[in-house]
C-alpha cells in the first residue's frame, strides 16, 4: 500500500505542473482581447468626439453681404461756393450841395428809376437860367452878325462896301455862331447838374443803410478820381453770381470731358444752401478764369443761378455739384461700408469660402447717401455692408443677404 502510495504522488504532482502552462495561455489570450477591446472603445470614442466637435464647431460672426449697386451715373465735382451780386453800385452824387430828402427804407427792395436821394436843387436852377440867358445873347448876336453880312455882300460891289467889310463880317458871324454852341453847352451842362440833384437806382436791387442824413453837405463829382460822398450801396439780387474754387485735379478733368463735348449745352451746377440736404437750386456754368493762383494752386470759377424768390443774398454760403460728363455705368456701396487702412480705402469682401478679404479702392462723389467706386470691385463681388464691427480680414464669417439702400439726397 504504502509503495503504491508513494508511486502515486509523483504522478499527481506531473499533472499538476502540465496544467499551469496551459491556464497562462488562456490568461493572456484573455488580456490581448481585452487590450484590443479597449483600444477599440477609444477608438469609436475619439471618433464620435471627433464627429461631435466638428458639428459643434463655431461658425464666425454673422455679417450682411450685397453686391455693388449698378447705376448710370455722370461724373461730378463738389465746391463750397460764395455767392456775389451781378451787379454792385455804391451810389454817390455827381454833384455837390445839401441833402434835403432820403427816399428809401434801409434795405428796401427799389426798383430801377426810382428816386432814392435830393440835393438841394436852388444853385443849379440859377445856373441853369444864367445859362439859357446866355445862350439867348448869343443867338441875338449871331442874328445881328448874319444880317450884317448880308448887308456887306450886298454893298460889296458897290462904293460903299469892299471885300474887306464882307470877310469882317463872316468872322463876326462865325464867332457869334461859335458863342451860340458855347452857351448851349453851358444849359446842357447845367441841365445835367439839375437833373442830378435827383439821385435815382441805376438798377432794381436791395438797398444798404444810407451813410449820410438829411442836411448834411455832400460832396459830388463826375471825375472818379474826386473825392465824394458815399451815400449808400445797392445790389441786384436775380440772377446771382456763385464763386467757387477748383483744384488742378479738378480743372484738368473738367478741361478734358468739355474738350469731348464742344457741342454740348453748357455745363450745369446743382445748388444746395447752408440750411439743405438737397440740391434744391440749378444755375449754369458760365465763366472759368485764365490762370491758376499761383499762391493756392486753384483757379476760380462762377456760376449764375436764378433768384427769383430772392431768398439767395451776396455773401452766402452754399455747396455747388458740378456734372462735368454724360451718365456711365458705376458701381456703389454704403459710404459706411469704405474703411480708410493708412493712406487707402478699403472694402471688405467674403469670398466662396467665407473668409473676409479686403479690397483697396478707389472713390468716387456720393450719390444719394452711397460712394461711387471708380475701380478695385467687380460687380459679382459680395460686399459686407453690416456688421463690419465684427469681420476680420482673413477670418471666417456667416454671411446673409442684405441690401443696399438708396437715400434720396437731391
Amino acid at each position: 500500500m504504502n509503495e503504491n502510495s508513494e508511486r502515486s504522488e509523483p504522478n499527481s504532482a506531473a499533472v499538476g505542473k502540465s496544467h499551469k502552462p496551459r491556464l497562462r495561455a488562456r490568461v493572456g489570450a484573455a488580456a490581448v482581447v481585452l487590450v484590443f477591446l479597449a483600444a477599440g472603445a477609444t477608438a469609436m470614442h475619439a471618433n464620435e468626439q471627433s464627429k461631435t466637435t466638428k458639428v459643434v464647431a463655431p461658425s464666425g460672426p454673422a455679417v450682411a453681404v450685397s453686391t455693388p449697386l449698378q447705376r448710370a451715373i455722370d461724373t461730378r465735382l463738389n465746391f463750397l461756393g460764395q455767392f456775389s451780386a451781378v451787379q454792385r453800385v455804391e451810389i454817390r452824387a455827381q454833384v455837390g450841395g445839401a441833402l434835403t430828402g432820403i427816399h428809401f427804407v434801409d434795405g428796401a427792395i427799389v426798383h430801377k428809376g426810382d428816386l432814392l436821394f435830393e440835393i438841394d436843387p436852388v444853385p443849379y436852377q440859377i445856373k441853369l437860367r444864367e445859362a439859357h440867358a446866355q445862350l439867348d445873347s448869343s443867338k441875338a448876336r449871331l442874328e445881328l452878325a448874319t444880317r450884317e453880312l448880308a448887308r456887306a455882300e450886298v454893298l460889296k460891289g458897290t462904293d460903299a462896301g469892299t471885300a474887306e467889310n464882307v470877310e469882317q463880317r463872316t468872322a463876326e458871324k462865325m464867332a457869334a455862331a461859335a458863342a451860340v454852341e458855347n452857351a448851349t453847352a453851358l444849359v446842357r451842362d447845367a441841365q445835367f447838374d439839375l437833373d442830378h440833384c435827383r439821385v435815382t437806382a441805376p438798377f432794381t436791387g436791395r438797398m444798404g443803410n444810407h451813410q449820410v442824413s438829411v442836411g448834411n453837405l455832400i460832396a459830388g463829382s463826375r471825375a472818379a478820381s474826386s473825392p465824394t460822398t458815399l451815400l449808400a450801396t445797392l445790389v441786384s439780387l436775380d440772377p446771382m453770381y456763385l464763386d467757387f474754387d477748383m483744384s488742378e485735379g479738378d480743372y484738368m478733368a473738367f478741361m478734358r470731358e468739355r474738350a469731348k463735348q464742344r457741342n454740348s449745352a453748357a455745363n450745369s451746377v446743382d445748388i444746395s444752401l447752408s440750411d439743405e440736404v438737397k440740391y434744391t437750386r440749378q444755375g449754369t456754368l458760365d465763366f472759368v478764369d485764365n490762370a491758376l493762383d499761383r499762391s493756392s494752386g486753384t483757379i476760380h470759377a462762377r456760376a449764375i443761378v436764378p433768384n427769383n424768390d430772392l431768398l439767395l443774398t451776396p455773401g452766402g454760403f452754399a455747396r455747388a455739384r458740378l456734372a462735368i460728363s454724360t451718365p456711365q455705368s458705376a458701381l456703389l456701396v454704403p459710404d459706411a461700408a469704405v474703411l480708410q487702412d493708412q493712406s487707402e480705402h478699403v472694402v471688405l469682401t467674403v469670398g466662396p469660402d467665407n473668409v473676409v478679404t479686403p479690397k483697396p479702392v478707389q472713390l468716387g462723389d456720393l450719390r444719394d447717401g452711397l460712394r461711387v467706386i471708380r475701380s478695385g470691385l467687380t460687380p459679382t463681388d459680395k460686399v459686407i455692408i453690416d456688421g463690419l464691427a465684427t469681420a476680420r480680414p482673413g477670418a471666417k464669417v456667416t454671411p446673409h443677404a442684405g441690401a443696399i439702400a438708396i437715400a434720396d439726397q437731391g
